[in-house]
């Protein structure tokens, strides 16, 4: 090996070495505060550890009993499926307004001014914080608030809509909360994956005499595949920890008949009684459902690309 391959290598074993040390921090952070949790977190769901009045039971082992218990009880699918439901009519609406302003935005034969006024305002409601925005939607919501006397001096009701009381209306309010916090953020990452679409694409297709619809669904939709795939699992892993929302909104009982109970709600109410078992046990089944959802979303999603 001559001089100036040796000078190269040492050069790059250099960098990797300081590549290596400025990863440490990061290494140390995901260690302590994630891995450790989480293998803790297993390791106690398979104790029976609780408080019973001002006595404390356990850590005893019972194996798989807190995991059976917790499907024994039924409550499980049941939270699952108000988690799902709430997320799923909030992350559609959410999805297809994304696209559409990313695409208006985006595409240079618009002209549209004050774009940059417009994604900031767009974006504010992901900045505020979710206890404040619950505490507006249930003041403006309710049987004496404003919108409830808007729609009586329109004439749409005769007597104020008890929001809260149905239980669409307040799974509605919800997603719909949800659907307002985080639309701007979806706009944004969509926005950033147009922009990294090659113009030269769009100029071919408009010589080719594409339509605008045409070229959105076969050539946009597709590059942004990657894009699109990674807010639907983001944002799944985040409608799978719903909690401030409904947990503020229904004062944390999930009413009307529990229906926008949520799986981390149920799971608070495991911690709050201390039951520290069955809360690992929640979480462990939690931690799996998210892997299970979130690779099956993965895999749909690159089915087609797949193929191709």
């Amino acid at each position: 090996m001559n001089d100036t391959a040796k000078k190269k290598k040492s050069r790059i074993g250099r960098y990797n070495f300081w590549g290596y040390i400025f990863l440490i921090p990061f290494f140390l952070v995901f260690v302590i505060f994630q891995l450790i949790p989480i293998f803790n977190t297993i390791y106690n769901s398979f104790f029976e550890n609780y408080m019973s009045g001002l006595a404390h039971i356990g850590p005893n082992f019972v194996g798989l009993k807190n995991y059976i218990e917790l499907f024994r009880q039924g409550d499980l699918p049941k939270y699952f499926a108000n988690t799902m439901i709430m997320w799923i009519i909030g992350f559609i609406p959410q999805m297809v307004l994304a696209l559409l302003l990313a695409a208006w935005f985006t595409n240079p034969a618009l002209h549209l001014k004050g774009t940059r006024f417009f994604k900031t305002v767009i974006y504010l409601p992901n900045l505020i914080m979710a206890a404040a925005f619950s505490m507006l939607f249930f003041a403006l919501f309710s049987r004496t608030g404003p919108i409830n006397n808007m729609l009586m001096q329109i004439g749409l009701l005769k007597k104020p809509f008890p929001f809260f009381q149905t239980v669409w209306g307040t799974r509605g309010l919800i997603a719909f909360m949800n659907f307002l916090m985080w639309f701007g953020n979806t706009t944004i990452l969509l926005m950033a994956g147009m922009l990294g679409i090659p113009a030269d694409l769009f100029e071919v297709a408009e010589v080719d005499g594409a339509t605008h619809s045409q070229v959105f669904f076969k050539i946009t939709l597709p590059l942004l595949r990657p894009i699109v795939v990674y807010v639907l699992i983001t944002s799944l892993i985040g409608g799978l920890q719903m909690f401030d929302v409904p947990q503020i909104l229904t004062n944390g009982n999930g009413n009307p008949v529990r229906s926008s109970m949520t799986l981390i709600m149920f799971l608070n109410k495991h911690l709050f009684s201390k039951n520290y078992g069955m809360a690992g046990a929640l979480s462990v089944i939690l931690l799996i459902i998210t892997g299970v959802l979130s690779l099956i979303v993965f895999k749909v999603m690159r089915f087609g690309e797949d193929i191709k």
